[in-house]
């Protein structure tokens, strides 16, 4: 007897499992992937290229929600293309080194469409939850009315990223500033910001061009500096810094490189820790290795802090109606308030297995992070950018074909060699058509 008998033999006679009328269920033959952002969209092509089928649930109406949603204007990718290319289509020829934000897009909207990809839009995921009593996953959605919907799968790809929330601190006084807050997921120019005084408070680097942004919209920005940074120059000897480091791994020992990298950029920027840029004991490397930390790469920033058109400050002590006091004494008026303090995973909110609720990253660390247990896996969530994304997506679809080629044998004796489906092959509960649904 194959599982999917087995399967419909258990549902017909677990009460738990059987929930009439309380909500539409579907059954999915392949992966239920959450997140159609880019981790979503590699994962499911990868499936798809090994003969998986796959649907996509994303909670916002459209593909790459946080790029076209919360991301600024003159945002452009920080590494080189070939290595932010999703798995088996590379970026077009006449694209530049750095893609901008809507070339990216452009590409994406191609992705998906090259593959097939239709996601289920409007679906917020509310629960995911491993049936032990039957051995499959119960993934329960929301629609933007508030209905349910139950998708039933054997393996669950989560796909919502290391960014899907903002991180908003809690500074004492924030609530009785007078002037504008928001988050950089809210920013898109510095063209509303035009000659007022901007506090920045995050030095990674949406708060380094963000800032840039402000100087060149001929705004007054100031940032706030917490904790030490490495700043390094996005390209060096005429490549990329990332190129060039990926290739000098090959031969050396990563603190060789680290030592190369910051010889180097000594030469080209000077002491950073001169104009209140301190740069952390671990080299970039080591400390992006051993704590997910990534360097910025500077495209225009530091010129504009050595000028003084950008000013540091450290950490913020309090604020006032119209002022911030720093924890060195001094008080500053200020218009506006940007938080460039980064983006957190959501993920433990509806999923209580693989996940910290600490950070919300998978438990076990990279490499072993894409996979959990009972078909569970996790792609986006290597704090390795895109080009994590495409490895995580590359290493689950092949894990999951090995399973599915072996149900693919039984399969065929059941239902004959189309992997199609129908709703009266589970009566016990309402179903929906699956050829109605969006399969990749």
């Amino acid at each position: 007897m194959t599982f999917l008998r087995e399967l419909q033999g258990k549902m017909a006679n677990d009460p738990h499992f059987n929930n009439y009328g309380s909500r539409p269920c579907v059954w999915v033959p392949g992966p239920v992937i959450v997140g159609a952002g880019p981790s979503g969209l590699a994962a499911a092509a990868c499936l798809k290229d090994k003969g998986v089928p796959s649907i996509v649930l994303e909670r916002s109406n459209c593909i790459a929600s946080l790029w076209q949603f919360k991301t600024y204007d003159r945002l452009r990718l920080h590494l080189p293309k070939k290595f932010c290319e999703l798995p088996m289509m590379p970026f077009p020829d006449d694209y530049p080194m750095y893609p901008s934000k809507q070339q990216f897009l452009e590409y994406l909207e191609s992705y998906a469409k090259r593959f097939g990809i239709e996601p289920v839009f409007e679906q917020a995921v509310e629960s995911a939850e491993y049936d032990e009593k039957v051995g499959f996953w119960r993934v329960v959605s929301v629609g933007l009315k508030g209905e349910e919907m139950e998708y039933v799968c054997r393996w669950l790809v989560v796909a919502t990223g290391e960014n899907a929330e903002a991180v908003v601190p809690e500074i004492e006084g924030m609530e009785e500033f007078g002037g504008e807050v928001q988050h950089t997921a809210e920013y898109k120019s510095g063209s509303g910001f035009r000659g007022k005084k901007v506090l920045v408070v995050g030095c990674g680097n949406s708060g380094m061009e963000v800032s840039l942004d402000l100087c060149n919209h001929n705004a007054h920005p100031s940032l706030v500096v917490r904790d030490s940074v490495h700043v390094l120059p996005r390209e060096m000897l005429g490549r990329s810094t990332f190129g060039l480091s990926m290739w000098l791994l090959k031969w050396l020992p990563i603190r060789l490189v680290d030592r190369f990298l910051l010889i180097m950029s000594w030469l080209i920027f000077g002491n950073t820790s001169g104009f209140g840029l301190n740069r952390p004991n671990v080299g970039p490397l080591e400390l992006k290795s051993k704590t997910g930390k990534t360097p910025v790469l500077d495209v225009g920033t530091l010129a504009k802090i050595k000028s003084g058109d950008i000013k540091i400050h450290p950490s913020i002590q309090s604020v006032g109606s119209h002022s911030v006091q720093f924890v060195n004494g001094r008080v500053e008026a200020f218009d506006a308030i940007i938080l460039a303090t980064g983006y957190k995973s959501n993920t433990p909110s509806w999923l209580k297995s693989m996940f910290s609720e600490k950070d919300g990253m998978p438990r076990k660390p990279f490499p072993q992070s894409w996979k959990g247990e009972c078909g569970l896996y996790a792609v986006g969530f290597t704090k390795r950018g895109l080009f994590g994304s495409s490895m995580d997506a590359k290493r689950v679809s092949e894990d999951i074909e090995r399973f599915w080629k072996a149900e693919a044998k039984n399969l065929s004796k059941t239902i004959g060699r189309s992997f199609t489906l129908q709703p009266t092959f589970f009566p016990v509960f309402p179903c929906y058509d699956l050829e109605n649904t969006s399969f990749v």
